[in-house]
């Protein structure tokens, strides 16, 4: 439909529209909401932080963070592991984008897709499947090492509950994020640079070393903030490895608090200086982006300058396939490996091949159904209300209809800085006092995800705003249209992939978030992400694969459908 088409029927519409505007109403509603989300939660945290059981206020909190070396350890190895989880997941994504965005390396398409792949994984479920491969005792490399080599029955190659081991669970779903952001600053350094260099001699590893990697260093850097700041919030791989492994980080810690008998005060103590280095992290990346590396003069530049491995091909190919089968292929085997079989050390065969643990999952155990219905329930209930409150929030700010409307924004995007289990530490304290008890129901839950995936909805909303002219909605206006129906009838399906991309993102991020759900869960309202943990914490693996295969069947199958529909809208736009 064309916008001429649109503004015209926009025009003829029957005008039932209210003689006046709703968008002041509709801002302060929003504001609220946004508040509401944001604020509170974090109000109640820093209350219960500061005053003692009798409510009196006290810094008896605080002094424990540093007096008391069960909590100062957390921290201490939580920044250790993230810090180790940056370098990591930089050294594997740094030269996997280059060789992805700049060689001829073959399968560059199927490498991308499966690194994209890593996203829609939740880390959590990683976890669990490197468990399955590299436990100690029954881990399958490990099964195989002693099958080919004779070891003794208690001797292991491998042992996934380490530090390091935690660390390398983690990179493999957090090096995404560098790896986004190299490839695509990769795709964006002008080769006229590398040709000049070229031109006066210089070698192609020298025009590497001393033009590109420069150009895209803040790139690296800003991923590999992401990355930490990942690790560093992360309450599932930790939860999953490091607990058997005999330690804590912070985001474990704070959990453990809540334990019997719960120190809610000292949780909340711990959580505020979690919440401050976030912050920093993020204004961190946010400085490292906003600086310009370079300028180009002179109109567009070449496109990327494409590097011959020649007999440097099967290194290449090497390592983009050492790194896809650790992070992707290997995991996913080992998940459809145990889900198939009644023990995690039997080998797949005809005669072990079984289905006891899909009959037990969805025919047997009583959970199943009602943490389906939920995690679905909110899924779609998330995904909508967000939605719609996103692409409300980014036509206030984009458009600023309203005085003050910017503000929207900074409401909207503050979530961002909040770790998942610091929110969820402030949803518990605030919903479950007797005056705002929601607490063993849906609606925190629902609260919870509304707030967690905010920001990252704005910003893809406020970003397809930016690609829509003003002239369009004015030219609506012009022929009386209010300027919600102009949002109705113009905007928002000029903006309709946009909104089922922002849908679809938003629905995924609720059906695998963990870190938050653990704390606001009951034993009704549970989901997917915590059965699954509670499973684990009894062993059951072939059980946690199948609802592990469950919540990925899912999450491609929106993914598929949205680039569909992306694809459809696109066609006959």
């Amino acid at each position: 439909m064309s916008a001429v088409t649109t503004a015209e029927s926009a025009a003829h519409a029957p005008r039932f529209a209210l003689r006046f505007d709703l968008l002041r109403p509709v801002f302060y509603a929003l504001a609220a909401l946004l508040l509401v989300l944001v604020v509170l939660p974090l109000g109640w945290l820093a209350y219960y932080a500061a005053v003692d059981k009798a409510g009196s206020p006290t810094l008896a909190n605080f002094t424990a963070l540093v007096t008391d070396a069960t909590l100062r350890k957390p921290f201490l190895l939580a920044l250790g592991m993230a810090l180790s989880v940056g370098v990591l997941s930089c050294v594997i994504a740094t030269p996997l984008a280059w060789l992805v965005a700049r060689t001829d390396l073959p399968g560059r398409r199927v490498v991308r897709a499966l690194v994209t792949a890593s996203f829609v994984t939740p880390p959590f479920l990683g976890a669990i499947a490197w468990e399955i491969l590299a436990a100690p005792n029954s881990g399958l490399i490990n099964v195989v090492w002693r099958y080919t080599t004779g070891a003794q029955q208690y001797e292991s190659l491998v042992n996934i509950y380490t530090f390091t081991g935690l660390v390398f669970a983690i990179a493999c779903y957090t090096f995404p994020y560098v790896f986004t952001l190299v490839a695509n600053g990769l795709d964006k350094v002008p080769s006229d640079l590398e040709d000049a260099s070229s031109i006066l001699g210089a070698r192609a590893w020298t025009t590497l070393r001393r033009v590109t990697l420069p150009l895209v260093l803040p790139a690296m850097l800003a991923g590999s903030l992401i990355a930490i700041l990942q690790a560093l919030t992360m309450f599932g791989s930790p939860a999953i490895l490091a607990l058997p492994a005999g330690f804590h980080v912070i985001t474990t810690k704070i959990w453990s608090l809540f334990q019997f008998p719960p120190k809610p005060g000292l949780a909340a103590a711990a959580s505020l200086p979690l919440l401050l280095i976030t912050i920093a992290l993020l204004q961190g990346k946010s400085w490292i982006l906003g600086r310009k590396g370079y300028t180009v003069l002179g109109g567009k530049s070449g496109v990327p300058r494409m590097t011959h491995m020649g007999k440097w091909k099967p290194l290449g190919i090497a390592f983009a396939f050492g790194v896809v089968t650790l992070t992707v292929l290997l995991p996913y085997a080992a998940l459809v490996k145990t889900s198939l079989t009644k023990n995690v050390a039997e080998p797949l065969t005809w005669s072990t091949l079984t289905l006891h643990h899909y009959n037990f999952v969805f025919f047997e155990f009583s959970a199943t159904k009602l943490a389906m219905y939920n995690t679905f329930v909110l899924g779609i209930a998330t995904a909508t209300i967000g939605t719609v409150v996103a692409l409300m929030c980014a036509y206030m700010v984009s458009r600023n209809p309203v005085r003050g409307a910017r503000v929207l924004g900074a409401l909207a995007t503050a979530p961002v800085a909040i770790p998942g289990i610091v929110l969820g530490v402030g949803l518990f304290l605030t919903y479950s006092h007797p005056s705002l008890m929601l607490y063993g129901t849906l609606w925190i839950l629902l609260i919870g995800f509304l707030t967690i995936e905010m920001p990252a909805g704005y910003q893809q909303m406020n970003a397809a705003f930016h690609g829509i002219h003003p002239e369009l909605e004015e030219a609506s206006r012009v022929l009386g249209a209010s300027r919600l129906k102009t949002l109705w009838l113009i905007t928002a399906p000029l903006l309709r992939t946009s909104v089922i991309a922002t849908w679809c993102f938003v629905f995924i991020g609720t059906i695998r978030e963990l870190s938050a759900t653990i704390l606001l869960t009951t034993a009704n309202t549970k989901l997917v992400s915590v059965i699954i943990y509670d499973l684990n914490e009894s062993g059951d693996l072939g059980a946690i694969s199948v609802l592990g295969i469950l919540l990925l069947v899912v999450s491609f199958t929106v993914v598929y459908i949205a680039n569909k529909l992306w694809a459809s809208s696109n066609s006959t736009a």
